[in-house]
């Protein structure tokens, strides 16, 4: 019965050859379906497998970037800070520049300025050393000035030694004390031989001092003074120290031996004076002595306004202008 049946199949399909072929190709068509499904498949499954490699690679890749964006991002801000930093420090460059073009402007002006002054400090000190030479020069002829008392009494000294005469020149005032007993008797003022010996000796050596080219022009007065001790008054005595000095003034007047000149001169610096005791002589007690007290005087005064005017004058010559350092270095 089942061959039969297969038979029957068989001889169902061999009768009916068109759907043989026709189940053939649906086969063949299922089969490559089948294929292409599994082909589609496999493909998919090889898209989605790569695709979520390529995913989580770029999702990887993209953390990375992130990173790396914010590290960017760091080095942004980094470099920013560096770019202000460096800003700030040009800004600082630039005002140091600018106060050290100042500074070198201030410094080229200073020394501009020290050269000036080192220039007019080389003048100031040539005219200073000018000037020191002028005042030095002045100075001297000052001291010629100040020192014309000593000179004279020097002179004195060394004249009336030379001659022999025993008369003592005061060192301070240059006056010169002759003893009245050689020349006048007690209470008397004419005077004696011997005083007019004395006198005619001792006048023409005290001239030639005070009346030579170097002195006279210094020289004021030439006063003769008459002093007694306290014997008797004031008065009475003042008259006879007045009497003896102008006897003794007189004489020398009268002396044949002085030129024209010495007499002219004479006339008009001569002085009597007396005294009577109103400067009386003591001892080492400090009693008076009377017989130092009786004496005659020969003192001499300069011409202290003139030898005033006169370095009033040597200062005028040059008119000494020294400059202040301060006032050349500024």
């Amino acid at each position: 019965m089942a061959r039969q049946s297969i038979h029957n199949r068989r001889a169902g399909r061999g009768s009916t050859g068109g759907g043989a072929s026709w189940i053939s190709y649906s086969d063949m068509m299922a089969a490559l379906l089948l294929i292409f499904v599994l082909i589609l498949t496999y493909s998919l499954y090889q898209y989605f497998t790569m695709l979520e490699a390529k995913t989580a690679e770029l999702e990887e890749q993209q953390t990375l970037l992130l990173a790396q964006q914010v590290l960017l991002d760091d080095k942004e801000t980094e470099l920013s800070s560096l770019q202000a930093s460096l800003t700030a420090k040009q800004t600082e460059l630039d005002e140091a520049n600018a106060a050290l073009l100042t500074r070198e402007q201030l410094l080229a002006a200073l020394q501009a300025k020290l050269k000036e002054q080192e220039a007019a400090l080389a003048a100031a000190s040539v005219k200073l050393e000018e000037q020191q030479q002028a005042l030095a020069l002045q100075a001297a002829r000052i001291d010629d000035l100040v020192g014309v008392r000593a000179n004279m009494i020097r002179d004195l000294s060394a004249s009336l030694s030379a001659a022999d005469l025993k008369a003592t020149v005061d060192p301070n005032s240059g006056a010169i004390v002759l003893d009245s007993a050689v020349f006048f008797e007690t209470a008397r003022s004419e005077i004696k031989e011997e005083g007019k010996q004395l006198l005619n000796r001792f006048i023409p050596v005290y001239l030639s001092v005070l009346l030579s080219e170097k002195y006279r022009d210094y020289l004021g007065e030439i006063i003769i003074e008459g002093h007694t001790d306290s014997t008797g008054t004031y008065n009475n005595n003042l008259r006879l120290s007045q009497q003896r000095a102008l006897q003794v003034a007189l004489y020398i007047l009268d002396m044949p031996g002085l030129t024209r000149a010495q007499v002219q001169l004479l006339q008009q610096i001569l002085t009597a004076t007396g005294r009577s005791w109103a400067d009386l002589k003591v001892d080492a007690s400090g009693a008076e002595d009377p017989e130092a007290s009786r004496r005659v005087e020969f003192k001499f005064a300069l011409r202290d306004s003139d030898m005033i005017e006169e370095m009033k004058r040597i200062l005028e010559e040059n008119d000494l202008d020294i400059p202040d350092e301060r006032s050349v270095i500024q």
